[in-house]
């Protein structure tokens, strides 16, 4: 039962390397090749991710929240877009380091929107990858595709905005949030204690935090409240649980 259980919390795992398997004994040539690749990707990850796990913490640690909310949350319009736009292309490395990245940008306010310009401009048209076209197929070709790519990204992101919400995103459960709402911006609204009168309550017209959320359930409920207040007075500290 316990081997069961270890196989289903890492079923990605352990199909790859079933395929791995399969792969050997069908074609112990392509599979070789492929050994090959996966190292050299695996290399190439040991490289890079350390800086991008750096990055995360510096975005995380020196640039306040309302930095974020400001050039690239839900009220930062067009010009959020651009922003977003501008990041992904002049963004360095694979793809896959965009991912840590987006995440810590979104858990500082980000909206979900400029967060898939991000990560599509970081794939298809960063700056170096554009000088580069522009070398082998012209510069005609790459303007054009560029226009056509752009505009595509930007439906693309609008459309995923509307159905894809911040707490639909997968939250780790072993995840515990410090929930804190700043006094100074609070207006006394009272949205968040109507919306989870379990985890707020009013005191002297402010808003005030009962209790800090635990679990995957808890923190996307939380979040949604952090969307709705209209002064964006409360802020969600997310931090690993040893």
């Amino acid at each position: 039962m316990k081997a069961i259980s270890i196989i289903k919390k890492n079923k990605l795992f352990f199909f790859v390397a079933l395929a791995y398997v399969m792969t050997f004994i069908a074609s112990p040539d392509k599979a070789i090749k492929s050994v090959g690749n996966s190292v050299y990707y695996l290399a190439e990850m040991l490289q890079v991710l350390p800086v991008i796990f750096l990055l995360t913490v510096v975005i995380e640690a020196l640039i306040p929240k309302e930095v974020i909310m400001r050039g690239f949350g839900e009220k930062s319009g067009f010009k959020g877009n651009l922003l977003a736009l501008l990041l992904g292309s002049i963004s360095a490395g694979p793809i896959y380091a965009a991912f840590p990245i987006s995440k810590t940008l979104l858990g500082k306010g980000a909206s979900i929107s400029n967060i898939v310009i991000i990560l599509s401009t970081w794939a298809v048209i960063k700056v170096p990858m554009l000088a580069n076209e522009a070398k082998f197929l012209g510069v005609n070709f790459m303007i054009v595709r560029w226009v056509l790519t752009v505009i595509a990204i930007f439906v693309m992101a609008y459309i995923t905005g509307m159905i894809v919400k911040k707490k639909d995103l997968p939250v780790d459960s072993r995840e515990l949030g410090t929930l804190e709402i700043e006094e100074d911006y609070c207006i006394g609204c009272g949205l968040c204690v109507k919306l989870l009168p379990e985890y707020y309550e009013m005191n002297h017209n402010k808003a005030v935090v009962k209790k800090t959320p635990e679990g995957k359930e808890a923190l996307q409920a939380v979040q949604e409240s952090i969307e709705r207040c209209p002064s964006k007075a409360i802020t969600l500290h997310e931090e690993k649980a040893l």
